[in-house]
């Protein structure tokens, strides 16, 4: 690709931005952050796991992304009784009316959308949840040993509750590692609410205007790929990630004390993606350090496991990570 068509391509992307934000303005009050973390994981090529009390439209606000990027949406609510051909698909026997017969045609489960938001993940048995592994990291399924392609881009968003975990199954450290951020949504501010409850009581809204389709978005995600990263970024990058294990050599006292397990090789791919897609959503053509640090958070927030002596002073994730980004 000519470094012309880079150029386009990026104020493309920035002008976007803009214009999906005003849309979405429409029927999501603040969550800007939020929004941005969606924005830079999808043009990233990743997924999030969405964590939020009920009540704060995760569901409305991922359906609305969905509409305004013009993409194939489903919902698939997990429950306790959900098995994985439920989310796959399955092979349907069926006769021939004519010749009388008998074949098995595949019938495509809710999987094979653009966007998947995987509601309550951790509300159905691990055996269920790993339907999506493959999935999420090869784009295809197998089903009767045959491999179907899905639909690109696809994009996964799968929220949990972070309040109410009786009768839940909580997300094994694997599956955890193959979400590139965690994103977090916490209580609106006291105007923001008073905004809600006046947008949400009122008139009906109108709809929202596409900005992107699917072709234009795969080609912006090539176009984040390509953004240059410099060497110093990368070794300062691998050095932060490395500085969240408590086995290497010369960790500091604090990390041992209160972090178990660090985080692996991929929270350095997600950083640099996720720094590469963000800069580009800015205007820029690099990526400073600047990007790594606004990152850090949705990055490790799944990947960190914490001691129980951390758990005993009540050192929360988001504590550790800002110490880690102050040293």
């Amino acid at each position: 690709m000519s470094k012309h068509k880079d150029i386009e391509l990026v104020e493309e992307l920035v002008e976007a931005h803009q214009k999906i934000r005003e849309q979405l303005g429409h029927v999501i009050i603040g969550q800007k952050e939020v929004i941005d973390q969606l924005l830079i994981a999808l043009f990233a090529r990743g997924h999030c796991l969405v964590v939020g009390v009920p009540g704060l439209a995760k569901t409305l606000l991922i359906s609305s992304v969905a509409q305004v990027l013009d993409l194939s949406f489903h919902r698939i609510q997990f429950t306790p009784d959900l098995m994985p051909s439920d989310i796959t698909g399955t092979d349907i026997l069926q006769e021939d009316p004519i010749s009388r017969e008998r074949t098995f045609r595949f019938s495509p489960g809710p999987v094979f959308a653009n966007i998947v938001l995987a509601d309550e993940i951790n509300r159905t048995p691990p055996k269920t949840q790993s339907a999506l592994l493959q999935a999420m990291q090869e784009y295809q399924v197998t089903v009767m040993g045959k491999t179907y392609p899905l639909p690109l881009p696809f994009f996964v968003l799968a929220t949990q509750n972070p309040i109410e975990q009786e009768g839940t199954y909580p997300l094994p450290e694997a599956q955890l590692d193959r979400f590139l951020f965690q994103v977090d949504i916490s209580y609106p501010s006291l105007s923001e609410e008073k905004d809600i409850v006046r947008q949400t009581t009122g008139s009906a809204q109108g709809a929202l205007q596409k900005v992107l389709d699917g072709k234009k978005i795969l080609a912006l995600q090539e176009a984040v790929r390509l953004v240059p990263v410099a060497d110093n970024v990368i070794e300062k990058t691998v050095s932060l990630v490395r500085k969240t294990r408590p086995q290497e050599t010369g960790a500091d006292a604090y990390v041992k004390d209160w972090i178990a397990w660090g985080a692996g090789p991929r929270a350095c791919q997600a950083l640099i993606l996720g720094a590469k897609a963000r800069a580009v959503l800015q205007g820029r053509h690099t990526v400073s350090w600047e990007d790594i640090q606004a990152l850090a958070e949705p990055v490790f927030r799944h990947r960190l496991i914490l001691t129980f002596r951390a758990e005993a002073e009540g050192v929360r994730v988001g504590d550790v990570i800002r110490k880690l980004l102050d040293t």
